[in-house]
């Protein structure tokens, strides 16, 4: 095609344009201006149907109740410490009694100690240590197995020192009731089967 055949096209392509650009900005005379209305407030819209939230939460207060009744019943059955044995009960008292070493006079003294280590045989050993003169505990230390010869030999110095404390009352100085009293913790520690 020729130049000057596309002259009326060309012509009439911009006649289009410039109409096309005055109408865009301006309204269209035939249709009205639609209201503008106000925004609404937001709609609260709960995801989950009610049914659902209880159940939920029925769980969770079932869950929580037996997490609960489980951490109970754990806490209830724990294992307790075992009671001291015998030979801790001994030793505590005279580590006690080595207090009173300075402040009882050797008398008093020689009998505590005399206690601790007769209550201490009584328990561990089950003999009615307790109950019997010296010479009745001896004799039947002599014939008990729990006991070795040093035991044995120990506990007739010990019971010897103790009973010249209390019955002869002879004038114990206070190292002889630290020894008596090294005597009875030598006793306690050394007897173990």
């Amino acid at each position: 095609m020729s130049a000057g055949a596309l002259g009326p096209w060309l012509l009439i392509a911009m006649e289009n344009a410039a109409r096309a650009q005055f109408s865009i900005g301006a309204p269209p005379e035939s249709s009205p201006t639609p209201a503008i209305h106000d925004i609404r407030p937001p709609l609260d819209v709960f995801p989950y149907p009610m049914w659902m939230v209880l159940t939920a939460g029925g769980i969770a207060l079932a869950v929580l109740a037996l997490a609960v009744t489980l951490i109970v019943r754990a806490m209830r059955n724990r294992p307790k410490a075992p009671p001291p044995t015998p030979r801790e009960i001994a030793l505590k008292r005279l580590r006690e009694a080595e207090a009173d070493l300075t402040r009882k006079e050797p008398y008093a003294f020689s009998i505590q100690v005399s206690d601790i280590l007769r209550q201490y045989v009584s328990a561990q050993y089950h003999l009615h240590a307790t109950e019997q003169t010296s010479p009745e505990f001896l004799s039947d230390a002599a014939k008990s197995p729990h006991f070795t010869g040093a035991d044995k030999q120990l506990l007739t110095q010990f019971l010897e020192r103790c009973d010249l404390i209390k019955f002869a009352r002879i004038d114990a100085t206070e190292e002889e009731s630290k020894a008596l009293l090294d005597q009875a913790v030598r006793f306690v520690k050394g007897s173990v089967l």
